[in-house]
């Protein structure tokens, strides 16, 4: 069974990076690592791919973990690089006591993407790296288009690849075609380990709200997320309505 999944895992990995040109020869590529289920089974796999295509598209991987002072145990995240032979830099921030000490956020989420997305970007140019790999996998996908529909009236989710032009950087998202279950199934059989996420408000979010609406549509229609995804790559403009001609197409 571990042979198997991991070897359709890495098959999806691989279509995603062709698809969508995600890395190419000579790259140097970060992978932001929370020490979470999702970004360490990212690097557990990109590791995999580097290893799997080091003639024909070599590349650097590097990991990057932003400590965000609430007091992680990192060791776990730390013998996992070390095992897989690849480097780790740790880059201490104060997002913690930012969003949790002197703001008192309530709603921290938004803010503290922000911090963590800036400070993440100022690493990997510190480090000379030109690209960044991101563990948003198909769930996501999914959770981020009903976000944007609920809550903003906003038909759109994250691309698999967005060039920055104000950094010189690109992200990439080698997960888009894996989904939450198969990651949870990977992590045991791989001896994948998982840091425990101190923040308070993990769990406490709108995401976690629209993942729980997902999960209850997925058991009326199981292949909902394989849906989604069919409907990403056969999308036709036409089917939706074109935008009012007086007032941008707000409604009033």
């Amino acid at each position: 069974m571990s042979k198997f999944l991991k070897k359709t895992m890495l098959t999806q990995v691989t279509r995603a990076i062709s698809h969508f040109q995600l890395i190419e020869p000579g790259d140097k590529v970060v992978v932001g690592v929370s020490g979470g289920k999702d970004s360490n089974s990212l690097l557990y796999l990109m590791n995999l791919y580097r290893h799997r295509y080091l003639k024909k598209i070599p590349f650097e991987l590097h990991a990057v973990h932003l400590d965000m002072g609430l007091g992680a145990d990192l060791t776990p995240l730390r013998d996992f690089c070390q095992r897989l032979e690849i480097p780790l830099t740790v880059k201490s921030t104060d997002i913690g006591t930012i969003l949790f000490d002197i703001r008192k956020e309530s709603n921290p989420c938004s803010l503290c993407a922000n911090l963590r997305r800036g400070a993440l970007h100022s690493t990997v140019l510190e480090l000379g790296f030109n690209k960044v790999a991101l563990a948003h996998h198909l769930d996501d996908v999914v959770e981020t288009f009903f976000m944007s529909l609920l809550f903003n009236g906003i038909l759109k989710t994250f691309s698999p690849k967005t060039y920055l032009d104000r950094t010189n950087l690109t992200l990439i998202r080698p997960f888009v075609y894996i989904t939450e279950a198969q990651v949870l199934e990977l992590l045991p059989l791989e001896n994948i380990p998982v840091i425990h996420n101190p923040c308070p408000a993990n769990k406490h979010t709108k995401r976690e709200e629209v993942k729980n609406l997902i999960a209850n549509l997925a058991q009326q229609y199981p292949d909902i997320r394989q849906k989604f995804l069919t409907s990403m790559h056969n999308f036709d403009p036409k089917n939706l309505w074109p935008a009012k001609e007086n007032d941008k197409g707000r409604w009033g």
